[in-house]
């Protein structure tokens, strides 16, 4: 995600899309945000349902808190932010997730031969 953030940098530098990319960096900033907030919460439920206790949530208001953050920006400043870009930039860490399980699982099937 970092990598790809800083691909989106370059294109708000060198290019004349600077709203779109600008975009792009905004919804992809936050969603790698979500992404650590999933990551610490499923963290936690892990710990919970190891050791017995009572589940809790896993922080969807907090991360649906953020999506409406980054939507409020790009309203409020769309001059600055494509608000088409931000959303696809919002969808972003699940299809950095999605690669990451199909590398993983190619892996685990070349290692089972």
């Amino acid at each position: 995600m970092l990598y790809l953030m800083s691909i989106y940098v370059l294109g708000w530098g060198f290019t004349t899309y600077k709203a779109a990319f600008l975009g792009l960096l905004l919804g992809t900033a936050l969603s790698y945000i979500n992404l650590l907030m999933l990551f610490k919460h499923m963290r936690k439920f892990d710990k919970s349902v190891t050791n017995g206790k009572k589940v809790r949530s896993v922080g969807s208001i907090s991360r649906l808190t953020v999506a409406a953050l980054s939507a409020v920006i790009a309203i409020r400043w769309p001059h600055y932010f494509n608000i088409i870009f931000v959303i696809v930039g919002l969808m972003t860490n699940y299809l950095v997730i999605m690669i990451d399980y199909l590398l993983h699982s190619s892996i685990h099937i070349k290692n089972r031969k």
